[in-house]
């Protein structure tokens, strides 16, 4: 693969920090990375009762309105429904979307709907405020079950609360827009949180 440009977004719950040990292997490779904290989470403090999906959104088209080439847009998890959205209002300006264990949704539909019928919820609160945390006891069983002990003590630096509209926004996407960008789908098959049985299913309904 020729040099270029990746744009990294991460989950739920997480900051940018969760991209720490996968941004020496590209760079090792030519390729330029990014790894933008959205607002809201690491070390940008916006009030979360701010933020809406279409916050990060505009964010990351911002972003990548910067860059001079397409990028490759990676999002893992709920980052799958921020790059599907930018994909649609930039199109022209994405090379390719990569999905990393991500939620790859069809246009009307929200993050809750597709969990509906599985137990992804099992490991989280919803809390008065309208956020949404880990429950401290599944942290490392669902979402580091098979991170290395290094990486466990560094945990509570990269998380923080996630507000709930999030997972209730239904995406809007376009034949013509989003369906145009390149995308390709990272399964993960010990993945805890977002079953691989799950990935299956999102990329089998949005082939990639």
């Amino acid at each position: 693969m020729s040099p270029s440009t990746f744009i990294l977004i991460p989950g739920a719950w997480h900051s940018s920090k969760c991209w720490q040990c996968v941004v020496p292997l590209l760079v090792a490779h030519g390729h330029r990375v990014i790894t933008p904290d959205l607002l809201g989470t690491g070390s940008d403090h916006t009030t979360l009762s701010q933020i809406e999906l279409i916050t990060w959104i505009n964010q990351v088209v911002d972003l990548v309105h910067e860059q001079e080439t397409p990028v490759i847009l990676t999002g893992h998890s709920r980052g799958g429904l921020i790059i599907s959205e930018v994909a649609q209002r930039v199109p022209e300006k994405i090379k390719l979307l990569v999905y990393l264990a991500a939620f790859l949704i069809p246009s009307g539909e929200t993050l809750n709907d597709t969990i509906a019928n599985v137990k992804i919820e099992d490991f989280f609160v919803h809390h008065p405020d309208g956020t949404l945390t880990v429950k401290p006891d599944k942290i490392v069983p669902v979402l580091y079950n098979t991170t290395s002990s290094e990486w466990i003590e560094r945990i509570p630096s990269m998380l923080s609360p996630e507000p709930a509209k999030i997972f209730a926004t239904p995406l809007q996407l376009t034949n013509d827009r989003f369906e145009r960008v390149p995308r390709a789908y990272i399964e993960c098959t010990q993945d805890k949180a977002l079953l691989p049985a799950l990935q299956r299913q999102m990329y089998n309904q949005l082939p990639c």
